[in-house]
């Protein structure tokens, strides 16, 4: 086995990411012959260093110049983190990426097919779902998404662009649920839901400078059960 090889051997041990120097730990454990050298290396240089630090550097030298193929590389921070990545990996990653760059058309063609079969009353009130979610932004500054309970993409049990299949949810909770499906919100769970969410942005309202309403909430919820 070469030394490239147990390098990354000792990386395969870890399940999620790791930096550098725990890497180079790993390496000195799992192949002590490695690190020995590493050491008599160490004591022959004139600065001052050690066997470890002499591999963590050898692993970060191949790690910037692009040596490590199989490892993949997350330097949005300080020090910068590394985890195994095989073929088959890169492989399924490519693959999840091409899925994600063509989903905004898969989505944008089906919600139009869908709205082609709408009567005029369903579209009103696929247009009143989306003007709520606009005026809970602008009156109460919350990012609610018309969400669709079941999911346009779901690979088992696609849903319709349908106001039969829509609810809001705040974008957290929405990014979430992605493309699974969920039980529609009754308008009373709906409610009840906004409610707890609006009640949660009251605490910080001031600090925000939000001048939070009653009647215009009120008034929000008698248009959303109209349409719902």
């Amino acid at each position: 086995m070469t030394k490239v090889q147990k390098y990354l051997e000792a990386l395969k041990t870890f399940d999620d990411w790791v930096i550098v120097s725990e890497w180079a730990t790993r390496v000195g454990e799992l192949y002590p012959d490695l690190l020995a050298l590493a050491n008599q290396q160490a004591a022959n240089q004139l600065n001052d260093t050690t066997g470890l630090r002499e591999l963590a550097a050898r692993i970060s030298s191949r790690l910037s110049t692009g040596k490590f193929t199989e490892v993949e590389i997350d330097d949005s921070e300080r020090p910068r983190k590394v985890r195994y990545f095989s073929e088959a990996q890169k492989e399924e990653r490519i693959e999840e990426e091409l899925e994600a760059d063509v989903e905004p058309l898969t989505r944008k063609e089906k919600i139009d097919r869908d709205s082609e079969k709408l009567t005029t009353y369903e579209q009103y009130r696929v247009d009143e779902f989306y003007a709520l979610s606009t005026q809970f932004k602008k009156y109460f500054d919350l990012d609610f998404e018309v969400d669709h309970a079941k999911a346009l993409l779901n690979k088992e049990d696609a849903g319709l662009h349908h106001p039969d299949n829509m609810q809001l949810l705040i974008k957290a909770h929405n990014a979430k649920k992605n493309k699974k499906n969920w039980k529609r919100f009754s308008f009373e769970e709906q409610k009840q839901y906004i409610e707890q969410v609006v009640a949660l942005q009251t605490t910080i309202a001031s600090r925000l400078e939000i001048d939070l309403v009653d009647e215009v909430l009120d008034s929000l919820f008698e248009k959303l059960e109209r349409v719902y």
